[in-house]
């Protein structure tokens, strides 16, 4: 028997159970299982790892960066990241991988246009930073967007039509449009979005949320994160099964 699973706070709604369900049926896989480990907090995580059969989990909100000082070894790219959202079980120890900056890079590729020079990224936790190295990686200068402003950061008060002119991809990595606040959006001047712009929403049920509707509704390219969660699934799955080979 292989048991993987996803940890997390709040997380009855994510897809993961049903997509890996799917995946172990097609695979014929009898032997794996995947499951919701919903922890009130952090602290709870050791309990988890008496679990009989545990191969390998996922990380969500709000724990990507506050797992790291419970795992024996962070894979580079995690480690300069600060975040994690896939945990390999070895003989060694727990290893643990960002996934997340797969997923992101290879579904936002396809969009870019040669004018997209820029990104704000709304939202600052550990999927954010993911976000943060992927577009590192990919040439594209971004700036956080937070509730106040810091020497790294703008605030959603300084967003106006000017600051958007100069940024062409927004991303949304607040949890701000996701259950159960679904109806709510990231507080920006959507009055002056235009048809040259790229919104990339990290949520992605509602497969359509506010922020993405009204870039919609502005002309603009959107991508919501069905996708990039389905590419880090996969690598997630490669990790487990193939772990010391593992390459972005």
């Amino acid at each position: 028997m292989r048991r993987f699973g996803l940890i997390g706070r709040d997380i009855s709604y994510s897809f993961s159970p049903g997509y890996f369900k799917s995946k172990f049926d097609a695979l014929g896989l009898a032997d794996c299982s995947y499951e919701i480990f919903d922890l009130p907090e952090i602290d709870k995580f050791p309990e988890i790892l008496s679990e009989k059969h545990l191969s390998g989990l996922n990380v969500t909100i709000p724990y990507k960066t506050a797992i790291c000082p419970f795992l024996d070894h962070l894979h580079a790219d995690a480690a300069e990241i600060g975040a994690v959202n896939t945990i390999r079980f070895t003989k060694a120890g727990l290893e643990g991988y960002n996934t997340d900056l797969i997923g992101f890079m290879n579904s936002l590729r396809p969009l870019l246009l040669p004018t997209d020079k820029a990104a704000l990224i709304l939202g600052a936790g550990g999927a954010a930073r993911a976000i943060a190295f992927g577009l590192t990686k990919l040439g594209i200068h971004y700036r956080f967007v937070s509730r106040s402003p810091g020497k790294e950061n703008l605030s959603y008060q300084e967003l106006d039509g000017y600051v958007l002119k100069n940024f062409q991809i927004l991303i949304n990595c607040s949890p701000l449009g996701t259950y159960p606040q679904v109806h709510a959006a990231p507080p920006i001047p959507y009055n002056a979005l235009t048809k040259y712009h790229l919104l990339y929403d990290l949520i992605y049920n509602p497969e359509l949320t506010t922020f993405l509707q009204s870039g919609q509704k502005a002309g603009t390219r959107i991508k919501n994160g069905l996708e990039m969660l389905h590419l880090q699934a996969e690598a997630s799955w490669e990790i487990w099964n193939r772990g010391e080979g593992f390459r972005l």
